[in-house]
């Protein structure tokens, strides 16, 4: 037999008998590694896995809400069990309900107000001591869908014509419809094919609102769109309350006449909201017999009576008949329109969205009739105001 080899120890080894000292570093237990954070689904390339993380973190969070959701409906039912107060509803919060108080929002019993009115440029054709007359016509190079558009706006608005722009400049435009008395003019502004401003002037001497359109959606792109008659339109505007939405709002009012036919059931509506005015145009009431199904209160019955029962229930509804297309005020001037010597009452400046984000841009603005409010130095005012209307020239 071999020899067995004896392992060589070094000379500073411990005897044989003590390796307690090595059994205990033996025993002690490495640090754990502390988890990365959480990677977010931007942070992963792969596309595949990116929308399987985000799917999952998705449904995650819709079960956590539920839960908390179902958490809350317990308490509540548990406090209304021991008739004691129940907690309160949560409030989502919105920009409407966090938005700050505004100054310039016009009370029902502002006597300066409803003296302002009687001497405006619109208070004769709102007393009906004049009979609104309209002129639309376009800017040089209307094509795309800008004459389909004006044609529905014609229907939209009653007692308005068309007249073809050419080549007059615009002042040429509004001599012609002062001698013709028109109460207003529409300038419908093409650009690439598509509308997307709209100017309204009121005439002989003003205002001038110039509008950004956009979202238009014509009528017959609309789903089960109606056909509008001729009936004088109800006019519905809502949520221009400060003094500044006081006066657009008396000037889109202007363009329609105050003797509606409400026999008709054709409504137009002007609704803003965070500064953007939204426009629909429905024909008609419509009033339908369905057949409502009503769920027994006993779920947990199998009678004949815990079945759902159809119920006929009358349903109204509205037919809209298009167009449809979202406003936003960009300035207003006073007189007609002027881009060289022209008095702006306001102008929207991309200042107060940025940093008034609690606020609403246009219509809640502080401003004054005489003065401009301009936060800028005056070197940039001179700058904005030129651009503003001078595209729909």
């Amino acid at each position: 037999m071999a020899k067995e080899r004896k392992r060589r120890q070094p000379a500073d080894a411990p005897p044989p008998g003590d390796d307690d000292e090595g059994r205990d570093h033996r025993r002690e237990k490495k640090p754990r590694k502390e988890r990365p954070d959480p990677v977010l689904p931007s942070q992963i390339k792969n596309k595949d896995k990116r929308k399987e993380v985000h799917a999952k973190l998705k449904r995650e969070k819709k079960a956590q809400k539920r839960k908390l959701a179902r958490e809350r409906g317990q308490a509540a039912q548990r406090a209304v069990e021991l008739g004691e107060q129940p907690p309160e509803k949560l409030v989502p919060r919105t920009i409407e309900n966090t938005r700050e108080p505004d100054e310039t929002v016009c009370r029902p019993d502002d006597q300066e107000l409803f003296a302002g009115n009687d001497a405006d440029e619109f208070n004769a054709v709102l007393k009906q001591q004049t009979t609104p007359k309209v002129l639309i016509t376009t800017c040089r190079f209307n094509s795309g869908r800008g004459p389909a558009f004006i044609e529905e706006l014609m229907q939209v608005i009653p007692n308005s014509c068309y007249v073809k722009r050419g080549t007059y400049e615009l002042k040429k435009i509004v001599e012609y419809a002062n001698h013709r008395d028109f109460t207003s003019l529409v300038v419908v502004h093409t650009n690439r094919r598509e509308p997307d401003a709209l100017l309204i002037i009121n005439l002989p001497a003003g205002p001038t609102a110039h509008f950004k359109l956009s979202k238009l959606i014509l009528r017959k792109d609309i789903k089960n769109h109606g056909n509008p008659t001729s009936h004088k339109p109800e006019l519905v505007l809502n949520n221009f309350t400060t003094r500044l939405g006081h006066r657009v709002g008396r000037m889109i009012q202007s363009l329609f006449p105050q003797d509606p036919n409400f026999r008709g059931r054709r409504v137009v509506t002007f609704h803003n909201q965070r500064d953007y005015i939204f426009f629909r145009h429905h024909r008609r009431y419509i009033f339908e017999m369905k057949e409502n199904k009503i769920a027994s209160k006993d779920k947990k019955a199998k009678t004949s009576e815990s079945k759902s029962q159809p119920e006929k229930q009358v349903i109204c509804r509205l037919q809209e008949c298009g167009p449809r297309f979202t406003l936003k005020l960009l300035t207003l001037q006073h007189g007609t329109f002027d881009t060289k010597n022209g008095e702006y009452e306001w102008v929207h400046k991309m200042y107060h969205q940025i940093c008034c984000h609690t606020k609403v841009v246009i219509i809640q603005l502080p401003w004054d009739y005489t003065s401009l409010f301009l936060p800028f130095s005056p070197s940039k005012n001179l700058s904005l105001l030129a651009p503003c209307s001078s595209r729909l020239l």
